[in-house]
């Protein structure tokens, strides 16, 4: 009898098929998300306090993000989505030089949404906006109170920016083993998992992007 942990590529000793060794990945993934959650879950609560405390000031300090940045970006993340669930698909298929495009669309996607984060800092280093880097503030509410705006947004969306790097490393990773045609129909959840990654990355900034960029909104139009 031939020993399948031999002959099917990919598949750990400790494991006793592909199929389980997926679900186990898949598992191990979600568990992971679990924390990540819980993890922005804390920022967001800091932003909700803060904000039902000083909205004033949190809304002009809001009103002075680039909005139409923000839906750039959000506008990218979202293709981004599609052309990784894409590559997932043709990972299934077998089809290694779509899958091959697919992760290297989703790479420039997200190396566009980084560009774009990284413009919209400058402007605001530019602007003396950065706190405690001799932040300045001469618009309308309390200085303090605008800083802490700032501090919040810097926090969620550098860190946020750091989880998009991230997945730009494991995309890199997907591409090389892509390229040295590791996957196959019967062998991608590497893919799979690293979808997942994605996707929660990309879910988090859908939430970040009305909670930071149009809480001014309504100032823009006054």
């Amino acid at each position: 009898m031939a020993d399948t942990h031999t002959t099917t590529y990919g598949l750990a000793h400790h494991f006793d098929d592909v199929e389980q060794q997926r679900e186990a990945g898949t598992l191990g993934m979600w568990a992971f998300l679990i924390t990540e959650i819980l993890f922005f879950g804390g920022m967001f609560l800091a932003y909700i306090l803060y904000r039902a405390r000083f909205g004033d000031a949190f809304a002009v300090a809001s009103a002075h993000l680039d909005w139409k940045l923000g839906a750039v970006n959000t506008a990218v993340l979202i293709i981004s989505s599609l052309t990784m669930a894409l590559a997932v698909y043709y990972s299934q298929m077998g089809d290694r030089k779509k899958l091959m495009l697919f992760v290297v669309l989703t790479m420039i996607l997200g190396a566009t949404f980084l560009g774009v984060k990284a413009y919209e800092y400058y402007h605001k280093y530019v602007d003396h906006l950065i706190p405690g880097f001799g932040f300045q503030w001469g618009g309308h509410g309390d200085p303090k109170h605008v800083e802490m705006f700032y501090f919040i947004y810097f926090m969620m969306t550098g860190i946020h920016a750091l989880h998009m790097i991230v997945g730009l490393g494991i995309m890199t990773v997907i591409l090389i083993m892509a390229k040295r045609g590791r996957f196959t129909p019967e062998y991608h959840s590497p893919v799979e998992i690293s979808g997942l990654y994605w996707h929660f990355v990309d879910i988090v900034w859908i939430f970040l992007f009305p909670l930071l960029y149009l809480l001014g909104a309504h100032i823009h139009n006054q």
